[in-house]
């Protein structure tokens, strides 16, 4: 009687604990899922920004087609992307392109001097700092989803119900790489 009785407390508790934790996974991809899209629309509000940007940049700097195209391409690229992985992956090439014709506009005098250009250039720099926090924040749960799916003994409930990993949003090798400076 007494065994038959530690046997049912210790079942109760193995299927509290398994409800608790599939629980505690469900509210962590969830999570994860809200910071994707934080991310998403700060990326969309760059998206938006940019055929603005290229069109003043256009009637400045004509022969610096080859960046302007280079631009346009990130942005369709952007647009296209369906999963996450290639979101982050043309988010990062729409970021070191921008980052390219912000350098070129310094050659340009009137152009920096422009307000409309300006105020784009502005908004864009506020939006890369959203940009920035969001990633953080996105990061920060996957990181937080990721250890609850691999650590043990929580794994086990991840595994049998196919809880899928998530990716960092990380920058390019080449974002790494020191900027040359030549006097």
């Amino acid at each position: 009687m007494v065994i038959g009785i530690i046997v049912i407390v210790v079942i109760v508790i193995i299927i509290l604990w398994a409800i608790s934790t599939y629980n505690a996974l469900i509210k962590l991809r969830n999570k994860v899922e809200a910071s994707w899209a934080q991310v998403d629309v700060v990326l969309k509000r760059r998206f938006d920004l940019i055929p603005n940007l290229v069109a003043t940049v256009k009637g400045y700097a004509k022969h610096e087609s080859e960046t302007l195209t280079s631009v346009i391409q990130a942005r369709n690229a952007y647009a296209n992307a369906s999963t996450i992985e290639d979101k982050i992956d043309s988010s990062n090439m729409l970021s070191d392109t921008l980052n390219h014709l912000f350098a070129i506009s310094e050659a340009y005098p009137d152009l920096k001097a422009n307000t409309n250009f300006l105020d784009l250039h502005n908004q864009l720099k506020d939006t890369e700092d959203k940009i920035q926090h969001a990633r953080q924040f996105y990061n920060d749960d996957v990181k937080a989803y990721k250890n609850k799916c691999e650590m043990f003994p929580s794994s086990i409930i991840a595994n049998m119900k196919h809880f899928e990993s998530k990716p960092f949003f990380k920058t390019e090798e080449a974002s790494r790489e020191a900027p040359k400076v030549q006097f």
